[in-house]
């Protein structure tokens, strides 16, 4: 009762309250003080979101911030912030470019000056970033003076392309293997679409006649295209993507272009003003012309901070039954793909706000280049006539899948674009989602035919990406491929898929997310969070002595104290004829995988305290080194992600060594009989982590300019590269000794070899990496 009184004299309050506002024609409120911004913050706000909403139409917003510009030059600040700004949006948000284009191009037809002033910052911009091998950013910059080139004297940016084309054209004569000289052409290569696009009909035969010469090294494959392709095809066949060569495609591409009139139909073209406009576009046809400042090139060109290779085009969207991204004969498809690689890429510091520009890649490109968004794949097939099919999402993600799976290595850190694709998802769930789960059946269904490494960081991503939405996927989907062989490809994915879910959350809700086929692939060994200690069983050898040792590693007894247990099974192990450093081996690293299996730092604090002994184990014989690493495996067998970061830190206090890894993965069986081993995922990112280990501490070396370290560096890591050459040869070419037993010739023969081939490609393209790393190094002191 009370709190309906309550209620009741709440309301009469409130209702009291509204009706002396209403009868009082005082407002009582405060007035929220109007604040205008000072122009430049507007003229930089409306810059930055230029063409960002498909409701606002790109002229008149072109026209409105060239006007306020032009009218207000003599404001400093202004002159200032939009001078800087230019230049800056050309770079971090180049698929603007032609909208900031079209913004200066009206800027001219008002007040020229000002595009005196912007071609000096931007000449001598570009002549700076040409110096230190800054390609990507020099290419940003002449995609600009090329979308200008109908407001600049004389042959425009030609010259200074066909000077561009000389410097590529001479490293290609000393050297087939130079790459600097590619990223040239494809620099050119990429600039004369937006040339063409400016001003169509006057630079056509200039644009035949340089595309006659690029076409001389842009037709010829790449000495490392091989080792770089993203597929690895079987004896007898070809890689989809063997004739996919970016700058190969693009010639061809041009080529068709020039000789349908230069259409270029999927480039935006703000600068055209639509009929009502009629005035201004004559004003714009008429403008002053501008000379373009001298852009100095050096006569030996550097390749820059970035690693460059030749770069393949690669799409997780081929071979559809509908296109819903644009084949490798348009043009489009390498126009679309530069300008979300340059963005993703550029934009590394703000995941958010590159998947907003992947979302919105529509409002970037002509009218008609895409379907509506989210429009479902099925109801492609209903778009009538030549109208276009490309699905904004699929060009988009297809485009972080080309850097996820870019050989040698992406830009940046895998998780950056493991990061994009969520951001973009939530972004935008319903038109993302489904795009991803095509794309994932793309390579789910190639596992086969995939570079080994790639497969890896694509059950890296998958993985990584369902523990973001719920470990949710159409499992139901592969449930015939649960009864294949564990060395089948697609059956090894679903393995390794598993048992990084299970790292990644815990094995009962994965569990949980699966169909009933599934369940018995996850143990229940799996489920416990400690692994059971062998030596609780007496009937385990040396068992008694496991026990004491775990004991006396609990309450961190000293050394002394364990020294006589060691003795005992030592003298046991006599008796029985086997190796006594072995045994003790096996029993002491066991009993600190036990005491230390509460947690990371537990058993990192366990080492720590038994490194001088755990060095003398890995000192005494090679046989007790490989001892410390089964010992680690087998108490984690359940869960190999644990096994794999505890041996990294062994690596890390040099109580094994990279050679002893290798030579317990891929010479001995300890990691899986008869080959096994190779079809594991968890054994792959063992050795891959450790051989990334080796040449990063080389690349350390190798650049602090101590001679003496480096040579025994570099001596180290050719003699492990090596040791898996020889290993991997003879798994590849069916003459290793565990191949001629009966089990693996009945029909796994054939499957093994496969494994032991792309396990070779792998790692002889990361051998060949570190000699070109080596080599360029060299060549540059």
């Amino acid at each position: 009762m009370a709190d309906n009184d309550r209620r009741q004299s709440a309301g009469g309050y409130n209702n009291r309250k509204r009706r002396y506002r209403d009868d009082d024609d005082f407002d009582r409120r405060s007035q929220r003080r109007r604040y205008d911004a000072p122009l430049p913050v507007r003229i930089r706000k409306q810059l930055l979101g230029l063409a960002e909403s498909p409701l606002r139409r790109w002229h008149e917003e072109v026209q409105s911030i060239a006007h306020v510009v032009a009218n207000n030059y003599e404001d400093q600040e202004l002159r200032t912030s939009f001078l800087e700004l230019v230049p800056q949006m050309l770079i971090e948000q180049p698929l603007k470019t032609p909208f900031v284009a079209a913004v200066v191009l009206v800027i001219n037809t008002l007040k020229p000056d000002i595009l005196s002033d912007l071609l000096a910052r931007v000449a001598v911009a570009t002549e700076e970033k040409i110096k230190v091998g800054e390609w990507r950013d020099v290419k940003l910059y002449l995609k600009f003076l090329a979308c200008l080139q109908s407001c600049l004297e004389g042959d425009g940016l030609f010259p200074l392309l066909e000077e561009l084309f000389s410097r590529a054209g001479d490293l290609q004569t000393a050297s087939s293997d130079d790459t600097i000289g590619t990223e040239l052409v494809k620099t050119i290569l990429l600039t004369i679409p937006y040339i063409m696009a400016a001003a169509p009909t006057q630079w056509q035969q200039k644009a035949a006649d340089l595309m006659d010469k690029t076409d001389v090294i842009a037709s010829e494959p790449h000495a490392l295209q091989v080792l770089i392709d993203p597929y690895h095809a079987e004896e007898g066949t070809e890689s989809p993507t063997a004739n996919m060569s970016l700058i190969g495609l693009l010639q061809k591409q041009l080529q068709n272009e020039a000789l349908n009139g230069w259409e270029l139909s999927c480039l935006p073209r703000p600068w055209q003003m639509p009929p009502e406009e009629v005035e201004q576009q004559e004003k714009l046809d008429n403008a002053q012309k501008h000379a373009l400042p001298t852009i100095s090139i050096p006569e030996k060109v550097v390749a820059g901070p970035r690693p460059l290779f030749p770069e393949i085009y690669f799409s997780v969207y081929l071979n559809q039954e509908i296109e819903s991204v644009p084949p490798v004969s348009s043009i489009a498809s390498s126009l679309i793909r530069d300008g979300l690689l340059d963005t993703i890429n550029i934009l590394d510091f703000n995941r958010g706000v590159t998947a907003r520009f992947l979302i919105d890649v529509d409002c970037y490109f002509a009218p008609g280049t895409f379907v509506k968004r989210a429009t479902p794949f099925d109801r492609l097939r209903d778009v009538e006539g030549d109208r276009s099919t490309w699905k904004p999402e699929d060009v988009a993600v297809d485009a972080v899948f080309s850097q996820l799976f870019a050989l040698p290595t992406p830009e940046h850190k895998l998780v950056y674009y493991h990061s994009v694709l969520t951001e973009a998802c939530k972004i935008a769930p319903a038109a993302v989602a489904p795009s991803l789960g095509r794309a994932i059946r793309y390579a789910y269904q190639n596992t086969h035919h995939l570079d080994l490494e790639l497969c890896y960081r694509f059950l890296d991503w998958f993985t990584h990406h369902l523990s973001n939405f719920g470990f949710m996927w159409k499992w139901i989907e592969w449930v015939d491929d649960v009864n294949l062989p564990d060395m089948d490809p697609r059956k090894s994915f679903i393995l390794g898929a598993l048992d990084k879910e299970i790292r990644l959350s815990f094995a009962q809700r994965i569990k949980g997310t699966l169909p009933e086929p599934y369940q018995a692939l996850i143990g229940p060994e799996k489920e416990q969070d400690t692994p059971e200690f062998k030596y609780n069983d007496d009937r385990t050898p040396f068992a008694a002595e496991g026990r004491e040792i775990a004991a006396l590693l609990k309450r961190k007894a000293p050394d002394e104290e364990i020294q006589p247990i060691i003795d005992r099974i030592h003298s046991a192990a006599l008796d029985q004829s086997v190796d006594a450093f072995v045994s003790s081996t096996d029993v002491f690293m066991t009993a600190v995988c036990w005491v230390g299996s509460k947690s990371l730092s537990h058993v990192l604090a366990c080492i720590e305290r038994t490194k001088d002994r755990l060095l003398d184990a890995g000192a005494a014989s090679e046989a007790a080194r490989a001892q410390i690493i089964t010992a680690v495996v087998a108490y984690w067998s359940a869960h190999p992600g644990v096994a794999i970061t505890i041996i990294e830190k062994l690596l890390n206090y040099s109580i094994i060594t990279p050679g002893a890894v290798i030579e317990w993965a891929l010479v001995s069986d300890r990691a899986g009989p008869y080959g096994q081993a190779l079809s594991k995922t968890w054994v792959f990112e063992l050795v891959f982590n450790t051989v990334v280990k080796v040449t990063s501490r080389l690349r350390q070396v190798v650049s602090s300019g101590t001679s003496h370290s480096a040579e025994e560096e570099v001596a180290g890591m050719r003699e492990l590269f090596k040791n898996m050459e020889d290993a991997l040869v003879s798994w590849a070419q069916g003459t290793k000794d565990q191949m001629m037993d009966p089990v693996v010739s009945e029909g796994g023969e054939d499957l093994v070899k496969r494994w032991g081939a792309r396990w070779l490609r792998v790692f002889r393209r990361r051998s060949a990496i570190e000699e070109t790393f080596l080599l360029e190094n060299k060549t540059a002191s």
